[in-house]
């Protein structure tokens, strides 16, 4: 009545597939990485510590709040 989805041959053509796309997404990746301009590298790598950290609201010397 219902036919397979996946049948056994086609399911390393799957597999294959899949995997294919897997390395082309990482190649293109690494492609646009290498070919990156140096200060796009840099603007970049300095990217999470732009932004100043708010400070901590724990300070070592601070008394415990009593209950």
């Amino acid at each position: 009545m219902f036919r397979r989805l996946v049948l056994p041959d086609s399911a390393a053509l799957y597999t294959l597939a899949a995997f294919c796309v897997a390395v082309g997404i990482f190649v293109t990746v690494a492609w646009r990485a290498l070919l990156m301009r140096r200060n796009d590298a840099d603007r970049l790598g300095r990217l999470p510590f732009d932004t100043a950290t708010p400070a901590s609201q724990h300070e070592p010397d601070s008394e415990p709040a009593s209950d």
